[in-house]
């Protein structure tokens, strides 16, 4: 299958607008705190775009309708938890973020339980970002090797070389307002493939919701306690877990409550970037069941290869290649990169930030000139986007990309909200329970998560859902410490004396 050369132009103007844009921004900051924070002068609605765009990667512009065309809605409960977090963000994450005079999200931890946790932290930041970021790149990378030829490592080369050059250059200025084009972009493309498809359908939208209800297509998942299979509960709870990290203790969303200009306005950000993400998720939904519908009506026009269910993913790229019109598919496949590149580049940012306030300034050099900041940020924005993209380069020829990298999500992230909720509801402040709390945990992490690689003797005889991994693990973190704290409190003379 070949690209048309109208196509490929589009997505190269779009390409190169976005990275020029973004490098433009190179040229209007000043001081470090304009590379991290924007200057604390970003809008709302800006920051609020940003936060969506980040939230809606590749993988989710091919995996949901992938997986609302193979099964059903079941994914989309992941989305009704986004409400329940945000809630929790605004009314108890964003004040806390915004008194701390640090820009790194785990400055809170150094001080609940000194260093080692923030250097914990941080690391297991630094480590989830490279894993993502390769994995993204080489997602983003996989059908568009199927359905036009190209070359995996050359396109995960070119896009990851693209977004590292605005994000470096360009800061978290640069990294907001592409993700606000790159957010809009996104959702212009996915309506308008939905809108293509109600009027290919002989008889409408009306016949996709026949077909759709014919073979329950629309369900949430079953409402069964079975903690094995993939049921809405199991869905929701580990949706809520997951949202509470992003919220909770990813620097990337703590920098954008930062950046904007008041609290009031970090909150908004924080509203509008999470409510617009159940709308559009729901449209990929909508998507893949209307595919699902399309490909029921026109059988012929679906390759044999694309019709088993584990080659789900691939049929909506198969679709914007063969039916949208010339000029539009290559927009539109402008906004699968559109949702990698905003991914990406926010990766970036964060972990060079990171690095400057967790690591150089605590144990290289603590006060640091602004143009020594810059140019740190520089060269780690660089270092951490050229590592991303050799993972991406590593992924190539992986059996399942995605189950590595909620694996390595797993193990690397997963013990970060435990201990985070430890230091904000535990009483302790000596370093016996969090440290024993947090090795707990992540043995309850792999033991979930890597339970059919243990010997018999260990492993797990009953069946969990590899999503509870994070749920049980940050559990398991709080439940240990809490208990442990009250074992180790200190008396009431020694906390008047605190």
């Amino acid at each position: 299958m070949k690209i048309h050369s109208l196509d490929l132009i589009v997505f190269l103007i779009y390409m190169l607008g976005i990275v020029g844009f973004g490098v433009s921004f190179y040229f209007r900051k000043n001081s470090a705190a304009d590379f991290v924070t924007g200057g604390g002068k970003l809008p709302a609605w800006a920051l609020g775009m940003s936060i969506f765009a980040t939230y809606v990667s590749s993988i989710s512009f091919l995996t949901l309708p992938g997986s609302a065309l193979q099964g059903n809605w079941n994914g989309f409960v992941f989305s009704l938890s986004i409400p329940v977090a945000a809630f929790i963000a605004v009314r108890y994450f964003v004040p806390l973020y915004r008194k701390l005079q640090n820009p790194s999200a785990y400055a809170f931890l150094e001080e609940r339980f000194g260093p080692w946790a923030r250097i914990y932290a941080s690391s297991c930041y630094l480590l989830t970002q490279l894993a993502r970021m390769g994995a993204i790149l080489y997602l983003l990378a996989l059908p568009m090797h199927v359905l036009f030829g190209w070359n995996i490592p050359l396109i995960v080369l070119f896009t990851g070389l693209g977004v590292v050059v605005y994000a470096a250059m360009g800061g978290i200025s640069a990294v907001v307002w592409t993700d606000a084009v790159q957010g809009i972009v996104l959702i212009a493309g996915a309506v308008g493939c939905f809108v293509l498809i109600v009027f290919q359908m002989p008889e409408g939208i009306t016949q996709i919701w026949d077909i759709a209800r014919r073979d329950s297509k629309l369900s949430l998942g079953s409402l069964s306690s079975d903690l094995g299979q993939s049921t809405f509960w199991v869905v929701l709870v580990y949706g809520l877990f997951i949202n509470l990290q992003n919220f909770g203790i990813d620097q990337s969303y703590i920098q954008r409550y930062k950046s904007a200009k008041t609290e009031q306005e970090a909150k908004k950000s924080t509203w509008l970037g999470s409510l617009l993400y159940i709308p559009v998720s729901l449209l990929f939904f909508v998507i893949g069941t209307s595919l699902y519908a399309y490909y029921q009506v026109f059988s012929d026009s679906l390759p044999l290869e694309l019709q088993s269910i584990e080659q789900a993913d691939k049929v909506f790229p198969h679709f914007i290649a063969t039916v949208l019109p010339p000029g539009i598919s290559g927009l539109v496949i402008a906004a699968i990169f559109a949702a990698g590149m905003s991914t990406v580049s926010t990766s970036i940012n964060s972990s060079a930030t990171v690095i400057l306030e967790d690591h150089f300034k605590k144990y290289i050099q603590p006060n640091p000139s602004q143009n020594i900041q810059i140019k740190v940020l520089h060269v780690a924005s660089l270092a951490m986007g050229i590592t991303g993209l050799l993972v991406g380069l590593a992924f190539n020829g992986v059996e399942s990309a995605l189950e590595a990298w909620w694996a390595l999500a797993s193990i690397f992230s997963g013990g970060i909200l435990g201990l985070f909720f430890l230091a904000l509801l535990g009483k302790t402040k000596t370093n016996v329970p969090p440290i024993a709390a947090v090795l707990s945990g992540l043995a309850v992490i792999a033991w979930i998560s890597l339970g059919e690689f243990l010997p018999d003797t260990i492993r797990p005889n009953f069946t969990l859902h590899k999503n509870l991994a994070i749920v049980f693990g940050t559990m398991a973190i709080f439940m240990m410490g809490f208990l442990l704290g009250l074992v180790f409190n200190p008396s009431k003379r020694e906390e008047k004396v605190i």
